[in-house]
């Protein structure tokens, strides 16, 4: 029998934290996921969380989490409809984030704005929601 946390190369997963800040209240949920860049910006990425909104912060761990370049996506889903709603500009009626905080002045950011490298240490970072 094989055992691939026996073999020299194997990549090793690491835990990611994240931390959820400048929640305003306890209304619906946060959703947070972590995605590679053909996933960014859709639905549904690899590594995806739904925890109960209260105000201040909440906290996310995804274990085993593969070495590689991701960005963090999170929004209050105050609606519980499961989706970032929009005003007819497209614009976000919801609170959400992005890490690193890039700018967001017409339109989502960029995932390069937004990427950053997970190694196969350990991590935490931190996303404020944008309330307006």
């Amino acid at each position: 029998m094989l055992f691939l946390f026996l073999l020299p190369g194997a990549v090793q997963a690491a835990a990611l934290t994240v931390t959820v800040t400048n929640i305003p209240d306890a209304t619906g949920n946060i959703r947070v996921a972590v995605c590679m860049k053909a996933e960014f910006l859709a639905p549904d990425c690899g590594y995806h969380a739904i925890v109960p909104s209260r105000p201040g912060q909440v906290s996310v761990t995804f274990a085993d989490v593969r070495p590689g370049v991701y960005a963090v996506q999170s929004f209050q889903d105050r609606n519980g409809n499961q989706k970032l709603d929009q005003n007819f500009l497209g614009m976000p009626k919801e609170p959400l984030g992005f890490s690193r905080s890039p700018p967001m002045h017409f339109g989502p950011p960029r995932f390069a704005d937004a990427a950053f490298t997970l190694g196969n240490q350990d991590a935490a970072l931190s996303v404020a929601l944008r309330t307006k």
